[in-house]
C-alpha cells in the first residue's frame, strides 16, 4: 500500500506517525511545501528570540528514517487527478498514490481593504518566512499594526513585545479573543497589554491604507474616520483553507475548504482529509485527532471523530493563564451561566438542561481537569448535589467490582 500525504504540520506528521504504526509495512510519501517542520503555534517564540528553528521543531531528529517516510520538501502540490490516482507537483513530477491524506492547511488571508493588497509593507503570521519577515523589519520599523486579536494576532503581539516593538492593535470585533472569552475575562489581557504600552482599537474596521510612492503604508483609515500612522502592517485577521489546487479535481469542497466525514473521507475513493484545510476548527488538537482518524481509516480500520467537545483553547498572555471551552458567550436566555470570582481567579461555566456547553477559566486553572471530565462523559451535572463550582471527582466517578470507573445516573 502506498499513502501519499500533503503537508508536513500538525495533521501530515501526525498521520505519518499512525499510518507507521498500524501498516509496518507500507509506502509512506509526505510532500510539502515547507522545507522545515516546525510548529506553528509558537511562531511567536521565534519572534521573540524564546526559541530556534530547532526548537520548533515537533518531530523526533530522525523523523525519516523513524518512521521510514520519503519526503519530498519544498515541493507543491498543484493538482490531484483522482481518475489516475495521481497528485501533479509544481515542478511537473507527479507522484502516484493508493490512498491520499489532504492536510494543506491554510493561508493568510489579505483583507478587501483599499490599497492593502498592492502594499509592500504588509505581512501575515503563518509561516517561518513571514516571521523573518517582521523580524527584519523590526530593526528599522516602529509604527506596527497588527489586524485581528484573535489568538494568532495575540500571539503575534507577544512576540513583538519580546523583540521591544509596542504593536496597535485593529480589532472589528468588540473586544479582544471574542471567540474565546468574554468581555470580562478579555479586559484582564487587554488591561494587561495596555500597561505593555500597547495601543488598541475594538469595534472598528479599516477602511483604506494610505501608500507612499513606493507603495508602503504610511497610515490606515478606520472605518470612524479616525487615522492612524504606521509603518508596518501584519494581518492575523482571517485564514483560507489550501484547496485553490483541487480545482478540477472533482473533489467536493464548499465554502469553508475540504469536505470529508467523520472518517476523514472526502467526495472521492481513497482520497481522506484531515486539519484547517477544512475550514473548520484551526487548532491543533483537532488537527492531530483528525489525522489520527483519517490514518486510522486508511489503513483499512475504521474510526470515527466523536468528540462531542472539540473547541478548546488555552492561553498564557503576559503571564495570565487561561483556558477557554466551547461556547462561552452564548446567545439567548435559554442556557444558564455561573460565575465564581476571586481575587486572582475568574470562572463561568455555560450549561443547558444539565450539560456543559462553554467554560472559561482565568488566573486559576486547577478546576479544569474536572471540568473536561464533566464534559468529555457528557455528565448531568444537574444529578450533581453540591454547587457546580465544588464539584470534585468522587462526585461522578464510582468503582466497580473490577475496580473500573463508572458513573451511575441517579
Amino acid at each position: 500500500m502506498k499513502y501519499v500525504i500533503l503537508g508536513a504540520s500538525a495533521a501530515g506528521v501526525n498521520a505519518v506517525r499512525e499510518i507507521r504504526k498500524l501498516d509496518p509495512q507500507g509506502k509512506i510519501v509526505l510532500i510539502s511545501k515547507d522545507k522545515d517542520i516546525y510548529s506553528r503555534c509558537i511562531l511567536h517564540h521565534y519572534l521573540g528570540g524564546i526559541r530556534n528553528m530547532e526548537k520548533l521543531n515537533f518531530v523526533e531528529p530522525d523523523f525519516e528514517t523513524l518512521y521510514q517516510v520519503e519526503w519530498k520538501r519544498g515541493k507543491a502540490c498543484t493538482a490531484v487527478k483522482p481518475e489516475v490516482k495521481k497528485v501533479v507537483l509544481e515542478d511537473g513530477e507527479e507522484v502516484d498514490y493508493d490512498k491520499l491524506l489532504i492536510a494543506t492547511g491554510s493561508h493568510t488571508f489579505i483583507p478587501p481593504i483599499e490599497n492593502l493588497k498592492e502594499a509592500k509593507n504588509v505581512v501575515g503570521f503563518r509561516n517561518i518566512e513571514d516571521v523573518e519577515e517582521i523580524k527584519e523589519a523590526a530593526k528599522t520599523k516602529s509604527r506596527f499594526v497588527v489586524i485581528g486579536a484573535g489568538l494568532v494576532g495575540m500571539d503575534c503581539v507577544t512576540g513583538l513585545l519580546e523583540v521591544g516593538v509596542k504593536p496597535i492593535i485593529v480589532e472589528r470585533e468588540s473586544w479582544m479573543l471574542i471567540k474565546q472569552l468574554d468581555e470580562k475575562a478579555s479586559k484582564v489581557y487587554q488591561d494587561a497589554f495596555a500597561a505593555k504600552g500597547v495601543e488598541q482599537y475594538y469595534g472598528v474596521g479599516i477602511s483604506k491604507a494610505v501608500l507612499d510612492e513606493n507603495h508602503q503604508v504610511t497610515s490606515l483609515i478606520l472605518s470612524d474616520g479616525r487615522k492612524i500612522a504606521c509603518d508596518y502592517v501584519i494581518v492575523t485577521a482571517g485564514v483560507r483553507p489550501n484547496v485553490e489546487f483541487l480545482e478540477g479535481s472533482g473533489i467536493e469542497t464548499n465554502k469553508f475548504g475540504l469536505l470529508y466525514d467523520d472518517t476523514g473521507r472526502t467526495s472521492e475513493e481513497d482520497i481522506f482529509g484531515a486539519g484547517d484545510v477544512s475550514g473548520l476548527s484551526p487548532i491543533w488538537p483537532v488537527a492531530v485527532k483528525e489525522s489520527i482518524i483519517a490514518a486510522t481509516t486508511m489503513t483499512g480500520n475504521e474510526a470515527e471523530m466523536t468528540d462531542f467537545f472539540a473547541s478548546k483553547s488555552t492561553m498564557n498572555f503576559l503571564g495570565i493563564p487561561t483556558m477557554s471551552l466551547g461556547v462561552a458567550n452564548p446567545v439567548g436566555a435559554h442556557h444558564s451561566v455561573e460565575i465564581q470570582e476571586t481575587e486572582n481567579s475568574y470562572k463561568k461555566i455555560v450549561h443547558y438542561k444539565g450539560r456543559i456547553e462553554g467554560a472559561i477559566l482565568q488566573g486559576d486553572l486547577a478546576y479544569c481537569g474536572i471540568l473536561q471530565q464533566l464534559i468529555a462523559l457528557r455528565i448531568d451535572i444537574s444529578k450533581v448535589k453540591k454547587p457546580l463550582f465544588d464539584i470534585d471527582y468522587s462526585d461522578f466517578f464510582n468503582i466497580d467490582d473490577n475496580f473500573e470507573f463508572y458513573f451511575e445516573e441517579e
